[in-house]
């Protein structure tokens, strides 16, 4: 499964650094990906397989979609950007799913398989 593309609209209040928030917003969307369609904690015997980082699969540059970025001015003092764009990934893609095949997915990571009539 691949995303192609990824539209984000934030109302972070006043933007002081576009440039920064798009650059949050898009490492949010790979973080987001990464636990929607990669992320998966296995156990054998009762024990967790992966032990850090490098056990777990992240999502590659060359998986990474096109991503737009758009901000709405706000009138809130400038504040943090930074998990914001992570949470509604995963939720995004299995309502994508949903519109494309009217299946509904509820677990991540959505795999392929899963998709399955």
């Amino acid at each position: 499964m691949r995303v192609h593309r990824v539209v984000v609209v934030v109302d972070c209040g006043q933007v002081i650094n576009p440039d920064n928030v798009a650059a949050q917003m898009e490492g949010g969307v790979a973080f987001g990906l990464t636990a929607a369609l990669k992320a998966e904690i296995t156990l054998e015997n009762g024990r967790v397989q992966q032990s850090n980082f490098h056990d777990c699969p992240v999502l590659r540059m060359s998986e990474m979609p096109q991503v737009e970025v758009y901000t709405i001015e706000g009138s809130a003092q400038p504040s943090g950007i930074g998990e914001m764009g992570v949470p509604p990934v995963a939720p995004a893609i299995a309502n994508a799913v949903f519109a494309a095949s009217g299946k509904r997915v509820r677990h991540i990571p959505i795999r392929a398989e899963d998709l399955a009539a």
